[in-house]
């Protein structure tokens, strides 16, 4: 091979204070290619510009040229390098960042670039072979599982991104579980094969087995760890080869595409040969119409099957979710990423694609999710919405159908991690960010106005307005939020920072849902409630920085629940004066245990049909208020109660009795009963995975015994073991730094909540004591 240089015209375009021309690009070429300087150019390896591209230079297309897509993965497998460099080929940054310099553009929170990780979602918007492609680079953190949870509610397609010396990790099963969820078609983009230990084969078989999916391998990779130089293009049968790495300069953009020849490497052609076959076997096997196609026309000689029908053919398999593209490459090393992104493009759906049934009720007028909000200081709410009908534009008023309110957004900005640009309209397919909705919050569906969603809800018979009818129109599937397990006291410096706190937790909650906060009945501390440790000290720290104030965190403690085992009945009276109106109330109810499948956080509430009939919707929703807020606090630790039927069977009203008394007599009967039933605590349990090389397995294990751990597997993953165990979330406070003890900090490990269970008698007795300040 032979290496040329040329220097390439600027065309006059330098940014301003600029004092460095574009340097050389290089192109390799073959021995015995004739190619000329047009034919150079006409090949657009590289992304070569003189100047950095600005968001209003973003493609406006036709909706089947959008992509909504996510870049999801478990921790440190790369998704943030990956779209560092996917938005540096776009040409939207001058440098490629770097996550270890803290200096990446979706990583722009303070306390991600000091830590490293990835703390909240950040939507990028870029142009990519004439496709708008909107891109959301999510957390892989379990504690902020949410993040990843909303971003995929909104999102047509998924880029999984998995390390190759790791295969499928614990966080990956979790949101490759909740794409299941919300069924986008994915893309899996095998990543760090420059690592020591990284193993294609490895990788693929732990899809297969773990992930349950038939992977498509469109590429093949050329060399591993060290000597990792490119990849074979299954589909066009070409070698895809970066530039050395010694060069100083070496970004990534200079790469040579040739198709392989009789003079290439024999195993490899063989390995390519082998592959494509297998490719289109598998391709043939799941679509019909490329099996007639590939049976008829093409007969036995497979090498005929054309780049552009197997593409096609991929398409249509990777939408319908009967298998999963597989490509490779090094984000750091920069090599790959250009070719993942023309799988966006090729593969993954456009938002016309996506069956949606909802949308025939409001045809083409707006229709539009909140999926989140941040807080600026000097515009206020921001709030994220994906528009998937209709048109939205700035100065204009909209319904927000779960609040059952009209706000006006007064602009319409377009968004880029932190920054922004304002523009005129957006269509239907795009992600948006808005100023001026004070009262949306995440899950909120958004129309024109109140009017329209009445018409919706008519089309589609959900109600007039009127009855006990939740809401005014159809509304979106709303966002999954799942429950804390971690809590704590927190209070501010003084009384007089109170209001100040509640303001700052007031915004915090508003953008992160799975953020709870409540205040002690009894004491009248404010309790703060999150997904985990770092859950909780992340926020606490952005209390201190972005607020500006300094609180105190009590002792970190566990989210228990409580439950019933028996069932039991009880009746209760309320005969209270208040001023001259007398209101009496009484009921007769009982409780049950929950049998039904998977755990039940709010009671499931039973009224009986003359009850039903006697009493109107507002005496209905007084009735359910009361049930709800009865089993926020159970009767043995105040702990929530969960798992649990409450039927009402009688009540009898005195006339004129206000709503609140109803609630009140009501939450008092279902706390009689539950007492008499016996509440017991269920505690968290955790399912944990810890990766340990042999030597230091048996002190690991040693130590899970005492934590009243259980081993459920260990495997193997190449020269490490996986322990797979379930611990209870109370004997793993301060885990990361015993494990790291304990092995001499080689090993890693990962939480997520795996089921609520309950405490044997003597743990119970234990917590209770401690609870109860005996211990």
């Amino acid at each position: 091979m032979r290496w040329f240089a040329m220097e390439l015209p600027l065309f006059g375009v330098y940014s301003r204070g600029c004092h460095v021309c574009l340097p050389c690009r290089w192109f390799r070429f073959a021995p015995n290619s004739r190619r000329n300087v047009k034919n150079i150019f006409n090949r657009k390896y590289s992304t070569v510009t003189g100047d950095i591209k600005s968001l209003r230079t973003i493609i406006n297309p036709d909706i089947s040229k959008i992509r909504n897509i996510g870049i999801m993965a478990h921790i440190d497998a790369g998704k943030t390098t990956t779209t560092e460099r996917i938005l540096y080929y776009a040409g939207y940054t001058r440098t490629l960042g770097d996550v270890d310099d803290g200096d990446t553009v979706t990583d722009f929170l303070t306390q991600e670039r000091e830590r490293g990780i990835t703390i909240q979602s950040a939507a990028v918007t870029f142009d990519w072979n004439a496709h708008r492609i909107n891109l959301i680079d999510t957390p892989g953190h379990v504690d902020f599982t949410i993040e990843v949870e909303r971003s995929l509610r909104v999102l047509d397609g998924a880029v999984a991104v998995f390390d190759a010396a790791a295969g499928v990790e614990a966080q990956t099963l979790t949101v490759w579980r909740q794409a299941d969820k919300h069924r986008i078609p994915r893309i899996c983009f095998l990543n760090k094969m420059d690592k020591p230990r990284a193993s294609f084969s490895y990788s693929i078989e732990s899809i297969k087995e773990k992930l349950k999916v038939k992977p498509l391998l469109l590429q093949l990779p050329i060399g591993m760890g060290k000597s990792f130089e490119g990849v074979v293009d299954v589909v066009t049968n070409e070698k895809v080869l970066w530039s050395p790495s010694s060069t100083d300069d070496e970004d990534g953009t200079i790469f040579s595409r040739d198709p392989l020849t009789s003079t290439d490497d024999h195993a490899l052609l063989n390995e390519a040969r082998d592959a494509r076959y297998s490719l289109i076997e598998q391709v043939a096997d799941l679509d019909d119409e490329f099996a007639e196609l590939a049976l008829e026309a093409l007969s036995d000689n497979l090498d005929a099957v054309s780049a552009e029908h197997l593409n096609a053919a991929i398409r249509r398999v990777t939408l319908a979710q009967t298998a999963v593209p597989v490509l490779c490459g090094s984000a750091l090393k920069n090599k790959g990423v250009q070719l993942l992104m023309d799988a966006v493009t090729k593969y993954l759906p456009a938002p016309n694609e996506c069956q949606r049934d909802f949308l025939h009720s409001y045809g083409s007028d707006l229709c539009a999710l909140a999926f989140k909000v941040v807080h600026d200081k000097q515009r206020g709410p921001l709030v994220f919405l994906r528009i998937y009908s209709g048109t939205l534009k700035p100065q204009s008023a909209l319904y927000n159908i779960n609040k059952n309110c009209t706000e006006r957004m007064s602009r319409l900005l377009l968004p880029f991690a932190d920054r922004q640009i304002e523009i005129h309209a957006l269509e239907a397919g795009n992600i948006a960010l808005t100023v001026g909705l004070k009262q949306t919050a995440t899950g909120d569906t958004i129309v024109t106005s109140k009017s329209l969603a009445a018409a919706a809800a008519r089309r589609v018979g959900v109600g007039s307005g009127k009855g006990p009818v939740e809401h005014e129109g159809p509304v979106l599937a709303m966002v999954e939020i799942p429950e804390p397990v971690f809590f704590c006291t927190i209070e501010p410096p003084s009384m007089a920072k109170q209001p100040d706190l509640d303001h700052a937790l007031t915004n915090l909650q508003r953008e992160d849902p799975s953020l709870k906060v409540k205040v002690d009945s009894d004491s009248g501390q404010t309790i703060l409630c999150g997904m985990g440790e770092l859950h909780i000290e992340i926020i606490h720290d952005r209390i201190k920085r972005e607020y500006g104030i300094e609180t105190y965190l009590g002792p970190l403690q566990v989210a228990y629940r409580e439950t019933i085992m028996v069932s039991s009945n009880a009746s209760d009276t309320l005969d209270r004066t208040i001023g001259d109106k007398r209101n009496v109330v009484t009921t007769e109810l009982s409780v049950h245990p929950w049998l039904g499948e998977g755990p039940k956080s709010t009671p499931l509430i039973e009224i009986s049909d003359h009850i039903l009939e006697l009493f109107s919707a507002e005496t209905h929703r007084a009735i359910e208020n009361g049930i709800k807020n009865s089993c926020l606090q159970g009767p043995l630790l105040r702990f929530p109660v969960q798992d649990v039927v409450v039927s009402l069977e009688s009540l009898s009203v005195y006339p004129g009795t206000s709503l609140a008394m109803i609630s009140a007599c009501v939450s008092r009967c279902v706390q009689r009963a539950l007492k008499q039933a016996g509440t017991q605590v269920l505690e968290p349990v955790m399912k944990l995975e810890i990766m340990v090389d042999e030597n230091r397995l048996s002190v690991v294990l040693a130590d899970l015994a005492q934590r009243r751990g259980s081993i459920q597997e260990i495997q193997t993953r190449l020269e490490n073991r996986v322990v797979l165990a379930s611990v209870p979330l109370a004997e793993m406070m301060g885990y990361s730094t015993a494990l790291r003890t304990l092995t001499s900090g080689n090993a890693t490990f990962t939480l997520e909540l795996s089921s609520y269970e309950l405490m044997n008698p003597q743990d119970q007795n234990t917590l209770f004591n401690k609870m109860m300040g005996a211990l």
